[in-house]
């Protein structure tokens, strides 16, 4: 049965915008996770910000390979000093050996980004569009992660669950069940490597403004796991969002739902190690 569940914001250091709306969803209590992207150039402004919530909630690596540019050259991946788009990744990581070799390279810069600027390991790891999860990608993480740090040390993202719990939720069913078939057999792997992985997850959303998006919320705790685990994506909307990301209208949606929303009683806000009892 879950004892609660966590809620987690992606995306802080995608723009100013998004990481003010996270902060503040953080300093109201709202949340209990969030993955910052450290390839951003916002990172290492906004780290010490962030870093005042540690202990509070979890904060984590939003490892990003599709998103702006990466932090070193990547010249098989992104020639022209841009990452490409995820289905470009996804079939460079499986068939080039240079673009899985780049990859791995860039995993261990993201991750150094996170410590140098905060101190600390993260708390879990997980991929902006879920690209932590891709063929070609997940084994390099993986064996990075395991080899990096303490068995159990922190937790990977599974952004999969059971064909029956992402229907009975009804939220962009069949979106989910892409994103439950692209990571099959992830939480297998993670475990191999004494990595801790949530058990059930749920966020996948359709981005559409019109939504009742705190109705949604609460479908999304419909046939919770047992580690349970819920994405969100607030921000305030600005210039530089609209230039770097195709989800904008809803992310002050999703800030405005998340500031007014209230578990269930019988549903807390909880961080990981707090689910693990």
């Amino acid at each position: 049965m879950a004892k609660g569940f966590i809620l987690c914001a992606d995306d802080f250091a995608m723009t100013d915008g998004v990481s003010r709306a996270i902060l503040d969803l953080l300093g109201r209590g709202k949340l209990t996770a969030t993955g910052a992207m450290t390839n951003r150039p916002h990172w290492r402004r906004l780290a010490p910000e962030l870093a005042a919530f540690a202990g509070r909630a979890d904060l984590g690596l939003h490892l990003n390979l599709t998103c702006a540019a990466p932090l070193s050259p990547m010249p098989r991946l992104a020639p022209a000093g841009a990452l490409p788009g995820l289905k470009e990744v996804a079939r460079a990581a499986v068939a080039s050996a240079t673009a899985r070799a780049e990859i791995a390279a860039e995993i261990v810069r993201q991750l150094d980004a996170f410590e140098e600027a905060l101190g600390r390991p993260p708390d879990f790891v997980d991929g902006h569009q879920h690209v932590h999860v891709l063929p070609g990608v997940r084994r390099a993480l993986l064996d990075i992660l395991a080899r990096r740090y303490p068995a159990g040390a922190l937790y990977v993202r599974d952004p999969a669950d059971s064909a029956a719990a992402i229907r009975a939720r009804g939220v962009a069913v069949g979106k989910a069940l892409v994103i439950a078939g692209l990571a099959a057999g992830f939480r297998r792997a993670a475990l191999r490597r004494e990595l801790h992985v949530n058990r059930g997850f749920s966020g996948v959303a359709p981005f559409d403004p019109q939504r009742d998006f705190g109705a949604d919320l609460l479908r999304f705790l419909v046939a919770a796991g047992p580690l349970h685990l819920v994405m969100c994506h607030p921000g305030f909307a600005d210039e530089e969002l609209r230039e770097l990301d195709p989800v904008v209208a809803t992310r002050p949606v999703e800030h405005a739902a998340l500031a007014a929303f209230a578990p269930p009683p019988d549903m807390p806000l909880r961080r990981f190690r707090d689910l693990l009892g």
